[in-house]
């Protein structure tokens, strides 16, 4: 089972994933960001690195993504690339994923390529505020990623917010499920989490139950 969760940058994204994860057995569950597959820029100056537009989806390298997707679905692992939001750059290292029932794609733009949609069984939106989304942003680039406050806003005038009304916004009718208010929707994310308990409880039934 394939569950796509995404939504505007400092929406409530990973707050949903992880309390969705919190729901279930981890053992049953991976759980992959879009944010690992941005591509790799090592071979540009640093200062070009910066002004490099992140939001729009050619700054994602979504064949791996969806290679790494089918993988999983084969029961195959996956060595799953490891990013530097410092320095803009791929590590050298790679964590290896083994496959699991359940697998979670987060991230802004996966509902704006047709094969990532086409994997997914349950698509999920995440529908907050704009100014509530800045906020999120502006602290989280601040606290986690080494930038300055007049740099966050620059980006997000010049990439940000064009590229989710671009991309983003209109890709929340691909959903099945719309969530207002992030992470705080529990009633939401307890629906979710029964279909995935559901569908878990089903393939064990298929397969005799737990040995």
């Amino acid at each position: 089972m394939i569950i796509g969760i995404s939504g505007g940058t400092g929406s409530g994204k990973t707050t949903v994933a992880n309390r969705i994860l919190e729901s279930v057995s981890a053992s049953e569950v991976v759980f992959i960001q879009q944010d690992s597959y941005y591509r790799n820029l090592k071979d540009l100056p640093l200062d070009y690195r910066q002004l490099a537009n992140f939001d729009h989806p050619h700054a994602l390298d979504n064949d791996l993504l969806v290679h790494h997707i089918r993988k999983l679905k084969a029961g195959e692992p996956i060595e799953l690339p490891l990013y530097d939001f410092k320095t803009h750059a791929r590590m050298n290292e790679t964590r290896r994923v083994e496959p699991k029932p359940i697998v979670i794609v987060e991230g802004i733009l996966i509902f704006a390529d047709p094969r990532l949609l086409e994997q997914m069984d349950i698509k999920v939106f995440v529908d907050t505020p704009d100014d509530i989304r800045f906020i999120r942003r502006l602290r989280r680039d601040i606290a986690e990623r080494g930038r300055t406050v007049e740099s966050v806003i620059e980006q997000y005038v010049a990439t940000v917010r064009p590229m989710h009304m671009q991309f983003v916004e209109p890709s929340k009718r691909y959903a099945d499920v719309i969530i207002p208010e992030g992470g705080h929707n529990l009633v939401s994310i307890d629906l979710i989490s029964g279909k995935i308990r559901e569908r878990l409880a089903g393939a064990l039934t298929s397969v005799g139950g737990p040995h």
